[in-house]
């Protein structure tokens, strides 16, 4: 049920990022198990993309995971509080990142709601820091291999039909100008 390395080899962005609704994004941190079905994510397509952190082939000790061969996770600080997880897909030296914004709890909702402190679970993962706070993934994840034991991704056979996906731009990029419009985000409207 692990995705294989060969998963993450596509060249094309937009593709991957549809690819990845449905899958099932699971951690095992401190012996505690943890998953959720990914309901919604962001493209980034490398060097070309002005929202991305590799634009232009910006090469620096952060974004260097995002150089590496697909299937690996990027995860980095915001506002110097918040983890956000990305997995990056393509061929090595392609530095795609898939940013995953919101996930649909399976496995450990109690965990989850300890770790955000919170007894709510409707909006437990609903956002891209509360991803990583739910699932226990930090920045120091970055680089972590996607076929380890910490963190890893299922197919677990959902596969969202086209009329539950709603596509449109990212949120928080105007800073890339033209580019912070493109339809790179993917909303999967999860049914249980």
């Amino acid at each position: 049920m692990k995705l294989g390395k060969a998963f993450y080899q596509h060249e094309d962005a937009v593709f991957m990022a549809r690819a990845l609704l449905g899958k099932v994004l699971v951690t095992r941190i401190s012996g505690l198990l943890t998953s959720g079905i990914i309901t919604e994510i962001e493209a980034y397509a490398g060097i070309r993309d002005k929202a991305s952190h590799a634009f232009s082939n910006r090469y620096t000790s952060r974004t260097a995971p995002m150089y590496l061969n697909g299937g690996i996770a990027y995860v980095y600080l915001i506002y110097g509080i918040h983890s956000l997880f990305n997995i990056v897909t393509a061929p090595a030296g392609i530095p795609h990142a898939m940013l995953v914004r919101a996930i649909h709890p399976l496995n450990g909702l109690d965990i989850m709601q300890e770790r955000r402190s919170s007894k709510h679970s409707k909006d437990i993962a609903g956002g891209p820091g509360k991803v990583s706070q739910a699932l226990g993934i930090h920045y120091s994840d970055s680089g972590e291999d996607l076929q380890g034991d910490k963190i890893w991704i299922e197919d677990r056979g959902i596969v969202p039909h086209a009329d539950e996906i709603l596509s449109g731009p990212r949120i928080g990029v105007d800073y890339a100008g033209k580019d912070a419009l493109l339809p790179y985000r993917f909303i999967y409207h999860y049914n249980a």
